[in-house]
């Protein structure tokens, strides 16, 4: 059972005063979260919640991040690092998961490149920012073989499309980016370096983490528990409509930007196995391990002042009827 049920009709039956209640949501225009806002809309799984979503679009995840700080967005789809090491410096920010998808180094076919050794002295073009969740579990496996990936090799950082272009130009080495960003690449004859759920194994980890998900801040979930929680019900419906209707994903492929049928299925597959479906306390202690250790590998400079990871950052929903 994925975390909490919800029963949205409990939360809207009678309650007209939620009809128009609006949510103001960021969206990443290269994100895989357009595609289950869509399932929301075609469904009118907000409608049904009471729920007005409206939505500004970023060209980065940065550019969310900034949003969602200062204020100008409620919800935003967001890295689990950056809410950990946001809370460590005392920002007051919670996160729910929504992905335990990741991405990958990825390398032409014909590179020499063969581990992640084998980046010292070439270019490695990294999706996001330093502080990019990835890039930050990709430097500490490799801290770990006693690699310095920040002096030894050579990086560039921006958005996706841009990262991707750059290794297909031959202008970088090797990128690390997003999943969806990945799939369409291997369709074309590049291959993975490293996965950065292989990078987690290495630090430990025997089951993934949801490394991206839902960030808001405590003063708006204080203030407007409902309209989270009426939200997140409403994602979870979209989600298990995407597990389980394969026609669903033929009215999503025209926002895929899917060229041929492999990359579509590989989008679909990697966004199914991604769905978190295991309780909050269960990710949490793992999330809790993984942030312990990168703290003890890259330390402050990493996560922020804190050892342990503050577990008041996993936002608990109400209770079904509460």
């Amino acid at each position: 059972m994925r975390r909490f049920i919800f029963t949205l009709c409990l939360l809207v039956v009678g309650t007209p005063s939620l009809a128009s209640e609006t949510l103001r949501i960021g969206l990443q225009t290269t994100g895989t979260f357009a595609w289950q806002l869509d399932v929301i809309r075609r469904h009118r799984l907000a409608e049904n919640a009471g729920l007005d979503l409206k939505i500004s679009q970023f060209a980065s995840p940065e550019a969310g991040k900034l949003a969602l700080n200062s204020g100008a967005v409620d919800i935003a789809v967001v890295d689990w690092l950056w809410i950990a090491r946001s809370r460590a410096l005392g920002a007051k920010l919670l996160f729910y998961p929504y992905s335990s998808s990741v991405g990958s180094i990825m390398v032409r076919a014909d590179s020499p490149l063969r581990k992640i050794g084998d980046l010292k002295g070439h270019t490695l073009a990294v999706a996001g920012g330093p502080l990019d969740k990835s890039w930050l579990i990709v430097q500490a496996a490799a801290l770990r073989q006693g690699i310095d990936l920040k002096r030894e090799a050579t990086l560039e950082f921006g958005a996706p499309p841009l990262i991707s272009q750059k290794l297909q130009q031959g202008e970088a080495e090797a990128s690390l980016n997003f999943w969806n960003f990945c799939a369409p690449l291997e369709a074309i004859g590049y291959r993975r370096l490293l996965d950065v759920r292989d990078a987690e194994a290495a630090l430990g980890l025997h089951q993934p983490v949801a490394l991206v998900g839902y960030g808001f801040s405590e003063e708006f979930a204080s203030a407007h528990k409902s309209t989270i929680d009426r939200f997140l019900a409403a994602a979870q419906q979209a989600d298990e409509i995407m597990l389980r209707s394969d026609e669903e994903w033929t009215a999503l492929r025209p926002l895929m930007n899917a060229e041929d049928d492999r990359t579509f299925l590989a989008y679909r597959d990697r966004t199914r196995e991604g769905i978190p479906r295991r309780p909050i306390a269960a990710e949490a202690a793992d999330a809790g391990s993984l942030f312990s250790t990168l703290a003890g590998i890259g330390g402050a400079e990493l996560v922020g002042p804190l050892q342990q990871l503050d577990q008041r950052l996993y936002y608990q929903p109400a209770p079904s009827g509460d």
